[in-house]
C-alpha cells in the first residue's frame, strides 16, 4: 500500500510479544518458559493500515430486549417514550383515586348489614323437655347437641337455652344455687362446652337465660348472709319483723308474684328477707354495689366461655323502694287483711324503680367489652313485659345516646285476650308505632310460661300464626314444638307420680317433652318414662312424620323461614298495613328499588272474601300465591278484587308494581321500616339514600 495515496487514514498497530496459553497446564517447563520470555527484549512493530472513513461512523442504535441500563437511559428521555410513560402514570393514579372514592361512596351509602340476631329466627329450648340422652327421663345438653340438625333444617340462626344453672329446681330452675356451674341433671361443664362448639361449627349462635334478681336460698351467698358474714351481710334485703303470739307480722303489705306475703322469716338471722317470687328465691340487694359486681363477674364468665348473648329476665324487679310503704290497693274498699294475690295491688314500689335501667345499661357495657371482635357481637335481650304500659316496655331499648337491650322481648301476640284480624292488627301496631326510631322489632308467640298456640287459640290457627311470625319485620322467636303444632298436656294425662315428683307439672303443661317420632315416649327418651308425660297426640304430631308430609306444619315453617331469608322485602323492607277486620289482617312487604312486592292475607276468624284492589287502586288485577297454608295452592293466581280465605288460612301473594304502597300518601301513617335500605338493580346492591 503506498503512503502518499490520498483519502486514506494511517493507523498504527503495535504487536508485542506474548506468552502462549497452555490451558492451565501446570508444569515446570511452562514456568521456565515464562521466566525466559520475560527476560527477552520486546521490539514493537509498526504497521500502516488504510481504513475507509465511511466505515468508522457509529451504527444507528435501536431498542432491543435485554439492553443494559446505559442504553435504556438513552431512549427514556425521548419524547415519544416520556409522554407515553407520563400518560400511563397519571391514568394509574386516576384509576386508584376513582377506586378509592367508589369504595368510600359504597361504604357511606350502604345500609348497615343485619346482625346475626336480626337475620333469622330465635329458637327457644326448655332443656329438660327437649331431648334425653342418658335415659333418665330428663332432657339434657347432650340431647340438644344430638338434635342440632333439626334446627339447621328449619333455617334457625340462634338457639336460646333457658336456665340450666345448678339449682334445687324450685320454680323450674329459675333460682340458681350456683351461677358458675351446670345442674347435674343437664350434664357437666364439658357437655356445655361441647354443645357450644357444635353450635358454632354449624354457624349458629347461642344465648342463655340470666335471672339476676334472685338466687336460691341454697346459694352460698344466702347462707353467708343469713349468718351476717362479712360483705355478704347485706347481699339480700333483710328487715325486722314484728312477732306476736308465734306469728310474724311483715314490714308491709307487699305480695309476691306467686301470692301471699313477699316477706319470709328466717330462723337463723331472726329477720325477714324479701322475695318477689317463691320463698325459696330471696331477692338480691342491688343497692349494694358488691352485688352488682357479682353479676358483672357472672356475665364475664359465660361470655368468656363463648356464648353469644343473654336474655335477662325479671329485671323490672331488681330494685324496691327503700321507704317500704304499703303498695296501693286496686280495690280500695277491700279489707287489707284479705289481700293475698299479686293482682290486688298496684306495684308502684316493687317494680321499675328509679335506677333500675342504669343497672341494666351497666350490664350492656360489660357485654360490649366482648363485642369488639368482628362477627362476635354479643346480643342482649330483656323480658321487659309491662303489658299495659307499652312506653315502659320501650324504655328497655335504651336511648339514642345510651344503648340498653337490643330489644325487649315482645309478648303482645301472647297477651291478646281474643283472636281476630283486628286484635292481631292492634298487637302489631301497638309495638310498631311505639318502637323508638332505628330500633329493631321482635315477635314472640310461644313461651315456657304461656299456653301453646294450639291450646291458647286453637290448632286450626297454628299455621297462620307461624306465617304471621315469619313475615312480620323483625326477629321471630319460636318456642320448641310450635313448629309442629304441639299442644299443652292435659291434667287427665298427668299421673299422681308425676305430680308428686314435681308440683309444677299441672301449673305449666306447655313444658311437655318434644315429640320427635311415633315411638314410645315420642322419641324423647329411650328410658322407661319421662319427667313429664308426652302428649297423647304424639303419634300424629311429631317431627319424623311431618317431614314426610308436604302440607305439614313443620314444612310450612321451614318454607316460610327460607322465604324470609331469601327475599329482601321480607327480610328488611317496609311493612304497610292494608286492611284489617274481624276476620283478616292484610299487609305488604316491599323494598325501595324493587318492583317485587309480597302481600300477606291472613285469616284469624271465619271464611272471608277481601277486595284489596278497591283499597289499593294501584294494585295489579292478579297476584301469584307464593306460599299458602294449603301447599296445593302455591303457584296459583288470585284476583286481587276477590281474595277468598278460609278460617285459619294464610296466603303470601307476590306481584310486581312500580308504585309501592309506602309511597302512596294515603298509607304514609300505616308504613314502618326498621333498617331502611334501597335496592339498585344496575349494581345489584343495597344503598341508604333512596
Amino acid at each position: 500500500m503506498v503512503e502518499e495515496e490520498a483519502k486514506s487514514l494511517p493507523m498504527e498497530l503495535s504487536e508485542k510479544g506474548g506468552v502462549e496459553n497452555n490451558g492451565f497446564v501446570q508444569n515446570e517447563a511452562f514456568d521456565d518458559k515464562e521466566t525466559d520470555t520475560s527476560n527477552q527484549e520486546e521490539i514493537p512493530k509498526t504497521y500502516i493500515v488504510d481504513v475507509d472513513p465511511a466505515t468508522t461512523e457509529e451504527p444507528v442504535l435501536k431498542p432491543y430486549a435485554g439492553m443494559p441500563k446505559e442504553v435504556l437511559l438513552k431512549f427514556s428521555s425521548q419524547a415519544r417514550y416520556r409522554i407515553t410513560r407520563e400518560i400511563l402514570f397519571w391514568l394509574i393514579i386516576a384509576a386508584a383515586v376513582v377506586l378509592v372514592c367508589a369504595t368510600i361512596t359504597i361504604i357511606a351509602l350502604s345500609p348497615k348489614c343485619l346482625d346475626w340476631w336480626q337475620a333469622g329466627p330465635i329458637y327457644q329450648i326448655y332443656p329438660r323437655s327437649f331431648k334425653d340422652s342418658n335415659m333418665d327421663g330428663n332432657g339434657d345438653l347432650k340431647g340438644i347437641q344430638e338434635k342440632l340438625d333439626h334446627l339447621t333444617y328449619l333455617n334457625i340462626k340462634t338457639i336460646w337455652i333457658t336456665s340450666f344453672y345448678k339449682s334445687p329446681l324450685k320454680d323450674l330452675g329459675y333460682g340458681a344455687e350456683d351461677f358458675y356451674d351446670i345442674d347435674p341433671m343437664f350434664g357437666s361443664m364439658r357437655d356445655f362446652e361441647n354443645l357450644l362448639a357444635a353450635i358454632h361449627d354449624r354457624g349458629l349462635k347461642v344465648i342463655m337465660d340470666l335471672i339476676p334478681n334472685h338466687t336460691s336460698d341454697k346459694h352460698r351467698w344466702f347462707q353467708l348472709s343469713r349468718n351476717r358474714t362479712g360483705k355478704y351481710r347485706d347481699y339480700y334485703i333483710w328487715q325486722d319483723c314484728a312477732q306476736a303470739a308465734g306469728s310474724v307480722t311483715p314490714p308491709n303489705n307487699w305480695v309476691s308474684v306467686f301470692g301471699n306475703s313477699s316477706w319470709q322469716f328466717d330462723d337463723v338471722r331472726k329477720q325477714c328477707y324479701f322475695h318477689q317470687f317463691g320463698k325459696e328465691q330471696p331477692d338480691l340487694n342491688f343497692r349494694n354495689l358488691a352485688v352488682q359486681q357479682e353479676i358483672h363477674d357472672i356475665i364475664k364468665f359465660w361470655l368468656g366461655k363463648g356464648i353469644d348473648g343473654f336474655s335477662f329476665s325479671a329485671v323490672k324487679f331488681l330494685l324496691e323502694a327503700t321507704h317500704l310503704r304499703d303498695e296501693p290497693q286496686v280495690n280500695k274498699s277491700q279489707n287489707p287483711e284479705t289481700i293475698t294475690a299479686y293482682s290486688q295491688l298496684y306495684h308502684d314500689y316493687t317494680t321499675t324503680q328509679v335506677g333500675m335501667h342504669d343497672i341494666i345499661r351497666s350490664f350492656r357495657q360489660t357485654m360490649n367489652q366482648f363485642s369488639s371482635e368482628p362477627g362476635r357481637y354479643r346480643f342482649m335481650g330483656s323480658d321487659g313485659d309491662e303489658k299495659e304500659d307499652i312506653e315502659a316496655t320501650m324504655m328497655y331499648y335504651g336511648t339514642s345516646f345510651i344503648k340498653e337491650a337490643d330489644f325487649p322481648f315482645n309478648f303482645n301476640l301472647i297477651n291478646m285476650k281474643n283472636l281476630s284480624g283486628n286484635s292481631i292488627f292492634e298487637a302489631v301496631n301497638l309495638w310498631m308505632k311505639n318502637m323508638p326510631a332505628g330500633k329493631w322489632p321482635n315477635w314472640v308467640v310461644g313461651s315456657p310460661n304461656a299456653a301453646r298456640i294450639s291450646s291458647r287459640i286453637g290448632k286450626e290457627y297454628v299455621n297462620v300464626i307461624n306465617m304471621l311470625l315469619l313475615t312480620l319485620p323483625g326477629t321471630p322467636v319460636t318456642y320448641y314444638g310450635e313448629e309442629i303444632g304441639m299442644e299443652n298436656i292435659v291434667s287427665e294425662n298427668v299421673s299422681e307420680e308425676h305430680i308428686n315428683s314435681d308440683p309444677f307439672v299441672v301449673t305449666f303443661p306447655e313444658k311437655s317433652p318434644m315429640q320427635w317420632d311415633g315411638k314410645v315416649n315420642a322419641g324423647f327418651t329411650e328410658g322407661n318414662s319421662s319427667w313429664l308425660p308426652v302428649n297423647s297426640d304424639y303419634q300424629s304430631v311429631n317431627v319424623e312424620i311431618q317431614m314426610t308430609w308436604s302440607n305439614s306444619t313443620l314444612n310450612l315453617y321451614r318454607e316460610l323461614s327460607v322465604l324470609r331469608n331469601s327475599e329482601l322485602p321480607i327480610q328488611r323492607g317496609w311493612m304497610c298495613y292494608i286492611w284489617n277486620d274481624s276476620n283478616v289482617f292484610v299487609y305488604v312487604r316491599e323494598l325501595d328499588g324493587l318492583d317485587k312486592v309480597f302481600m300477606m292475607v291472613l285469616n284469624f276468624g271465619q271464611e272471608s272474601t277481601t277486595d284489596v284492589k278497591a283499597i289499593v287502586p294501584n294494585l295489579p288485577s292478579e297476584a301469584t300465591i307464593r306460599l299458602s297454608t294449603n301447599f296445593s295452592n302455591a303457584g296459583k293466581s288470585v284476583n286481587t278484587k276477590l281474595i277468598k280465605t278460609e278460617m285459619g288460612e294464610g296466603l303470601v301473594l307476590e306481584y310486581k308494581t312500580t308504585k309501592p304502597v309506602h309511597t302512596v300518601e294515603a298509607f304514609q301513617g300505616n308504613c314502618f321500616v326498621a333498617e331502611k335500605a334501597c335496592y339498585s338493580s344496575a349494581f345489584n346492591l343495597l344503598y341508604v339514600n333512596c
